[in-house]
C-alpha cells in the first residue's frame, strides 16, 4: 500500500512537472511569435494588411509620440488603452523601426508653449471632484516623426480611423510629394470656403490642393493630377471645355459631380445646362434630364408655415450596401449614401472601348422612378411610380481609353468619375449625412493613389440599417421587443412550476 502511495503522489508531482515545462515552452515561443486574432467582421481591432506593409517596409525609424494627458477623465482610460493597442501592433510589425512614447504634457516644461508649437490644441473636460464638477485641461494629441518631417493628429476622439490617421500620417512623413487635387474654382462652382468646407479639408489631410480659375487661365496647371467639378452653374466656353479636355488627354483624373437639375426658391427646379454634359456625352457618359427617386430614401426637414416637419423624402434617394459595386473597393465596404436631387447617368457602350474599366459605383433599388420635364418638388405630395420604373445608375467611373472631342488626341489611361449630384457633399448636407464624406474620399483617392487607404477608411461600419419590412413584420417586431421578454420568463416560470409539481408526483408515488 505505501508503494503505491508513493507512485501516485510521484505521479501527481511529474504530471505537475510536465505542465510546467509546457507552459514555459508556451511563453517562450509567445515571447518570439506575434500573433492576434480578430473576430470581428470589419476586423475593427487590428491593423489591415496594407498598415502591415506600411510598417514592415520603412527604412528607417519612425517616432510617434502620443501626448496623452495623465488626469483624464475616466472614460478616456479606455481610449488610452485601445490606442497603446493599435499603435503596438506598428510596433511589432515595423522591425523595431517604429518606437512609441507615451507622454504627459504636464511632465513637460512649458506644456502650453510646447503642444501649440506641435499643433495639439489644449481641450477643456468636466471632471467630477469633491461633488463639483471642475473643468481641467488637458490633451489628446498623437505626432507622428520622421527625421525632420512630421504629422500631427491634433485630436484622438474615437479609435473608428485612428489607424487610416496613422497609415496616412507615415506615408506623409515618407512620401517625397503627394498628389495634387484642383478644385475648379470658376462657372459658379461650389465653393471650398463656404459651401463645401468640411469636404476640402477632409482632402487637404492627405493632398496638396490648388484652385483652378478657368476664366483667368486657358488650361489646367500640370501640377494638378486630379481635378474636381463640384456643382458648376455657370455655362463653360469652349475654351475652359478644351482645357479641361487637354487635361484628361494627358493621362489625368476627373471627377464631375453634376446638378443637372438646379434649385431655386420654393423647391422650384430647373435644367441647368452648363455645357459639360455635351462634353461627358463625346466619352460616352450621359447624364440624364432627369430626377430619380426612389421608397429607400433619406429623412428631409421641411417647413411648413410656423412648423418644421421631417419625412422620408424619395428625392433623396439612399443607397445602402446592395445599390455599391461589390466588386470594386471603392465602395465595396461603404454602408449608405444619400442623394439629394440626383440625376441618373447612362453609359452608352457604342462609345465607351471594350478594354475600359467600367463600374457602376452607386444605384438605386429596382422600385425606383424618374421625374423629367415639369419638376414637382412638394414633400407632401402623393408619391407614385408612374414613368420608367427599375435600377436607375448613379454614379459611374470609366477607367482607360478617352478620345478628345476636340482634336486628333487620345489617351489610355484617363480616369472619369461621374455623380449625379454635387450637393451631398455640402456643409448643410454632410452634418445630416456624415456617411457621404467616406464615398467623396474613396473616389479621390481611387483617381489620384492606389486603392490601398480605401479599404482601412471603409473598415468601420457607419450603420446597419434592416431591410424593408412589411407592414406585418414591423409590428410583430415590435410587440416582440415589448411583450417578448416577458412572455418568456413567464413560460419558464410555468415550465418550472409543471416540471417540480410533476417531481412531486412522482416522489408520492
Amino acid at each position: 500500500m505505501k508503494l503505491k502511495k508513493i507512485l501516485q503522489k510521484s505521479d501527481i508531482w511529474l504530471t505537475i512537472i510536465i505542465v510546467l515545462g509546457i507552459l514555459l515552452v508556451v511563453n517562450f515561443f509567445s515571447y518570439q511569435l506575434f500573433f492576434r486574432l480578430d473576430l470581428t467582421q470589419n476586423k475593427d481591432y487590428s491593423i489591415s494588411k496594407v498598415s502591415k506593409n506600411v510598417a514592415n517596409n520603412l527604412d528607417d525609424l519612425i517616432n510617434i509620440k502620443v501626448y496623452f494627458s495623465d488626469d483624464l477623465p475616466s472614460q478616456y482610460i479606455t481610449l488610452k488603452q485601445e490606442v497603446d493597442d493599435i499603435l503596438d501592433e506598428y510596433a511589432n510589425y515595423s522591425d523595431s523601426k517604429i518606437k512609441i512614447d507615451f507622454i504627459d504634457p504636464n511632465s513637460l516644461e512649458n506644456t502650453d508653449q510646447e503642444m501649440y508649437m506641435l499643433g495639439v490644441p489644449a481641450l477643456q473636460f468636466n471632471v467630477l471632484e469633491k461633488d463639483k464638477y471642475q473643468v481641467v485641461k488637458g490633451y489628446l494629441g498623437i505626432v507622428v516623426q520622421y527625421g525632420d518631417e512630421k504629422e500631427v493628429i491634433p485630436v484622438v476622439e474615437n479609435t473608428r480611423n485612428l489607424e487610416y490617421q496613422i497609415t496616412t500620417a507615415i506615408k506623409k512623413v515618407i512620401s517625397d510629394e503627394m498628389a495634387t487635387i484642383g478644385f475648379l474654382a470658376s462657372n459658379g462652382s461650389l465653393s471650398v470656403d463656404t459651401e463645401i468646407t468640411a469636404a476640402y479639408q477632409k482632402i487637404q489631410e492627405l493632398y496638396d490642393t490648388e484652385l483652378v480659375d478657368l476664366t483667368n487661365q486657358d488650361s489646367v496647371s500640370d501640377s494638378v493630377d486630379t481635378l474636381i467639378v463640384v456643382g458648376s452653374r455657370e455655362l463653360f466656353s469652349d475654351d475652359q471645355l478644351k482645357a479641361i479636355d487637354e487635361f484628361l488627354m494627358k493621362g489625368k483624373s476627373i471627377m464631375f459631380l453634376l446638378d443637372r437639375v438646379g434649385l431655386a426658391e420654393g423647391l422650384s427646379a430647373n435644367l441647368n445646362d452648363v455645357g459639360i454634359t455635351n462634353l461627358l456625352d463625346s466619352y460616352g457618359i450621359k447624364v440624364q434630364d432627369n430626377l430619380v427617386l426612389d421608397y429607400s430614401s433619406g429623412m428631409a426637414s421641411f417647413n411648413s408655415g410656423f412648423f418644421t416637419f421631417t419625412t422620408d423624402y424619395p428625392f433623396w434617394p439612399k443607397i445602402t450596401k446592395d445599390g455599391f459595386d461589390q466588386e470594386n473597393v471603392v465602395v465595396s465596404k461603404l454602408e449608405s449614401l444619400v442623394l439629394p436631387w440626383v440625376s441618373s447617368v447612362e453609359l452608352d457602350n457604342d462609345i465607351l472601348g471594350e478594354d475600359n474599366q467600367v463600374s457602376v459605383l452607386a444605384k438605386s433599388t429596382n422600385k425606383a422612378w424618374e421625374q423629367t420635364g415639369s419638376f414637382d418638388l412638394n414633400p407632401q405630395q402623393n408619391f407614385n411610380p408612374s414613368n420608367n420604373i427599375g435600377e436607375k445608375n448613379l454614379a459611374v467611373s470609366v477607367f482607360g481609353k478617352f478620345n478628345s472631342k476636340y482634336s486628333e488626341k487620345s489617351t489610355d489611361s484617363g480616369r472619369v468619375v461621374v455623380v449625379g449630384d454635387a450637393g451631398f457633399i455640402e456643409d448643410s448636407f454632410l452634418r445630416q449625412n456624415p456617411a457621404n464624406i467616406l464615398f467623396f474620399q474613396n473616389i479621390v483617392d481611387s483617381l489620384s493613389l492606389d486603392d490601398d487607404l480605401i479599404s482601412i477608411r471603409s473598415k468601420g461600419v457607419s450603420e446597419r440599417p434592416i431591410k424593408e419590412l412589411t407592414e406585418g413584420q414591423k409590428l410583430f417586431i415590435k410587440f416582440a421587443n415589448i411583450f417578448g421578454v416577458t412572455i418568456v420568463v413567464v413560460l419558464f416560470g410555468l415550465i418550472r412550476y409543471f416540471m417540480r409539481r410533476r417531481s412531486k408526483f412522482v416522489d408520492e408515488i
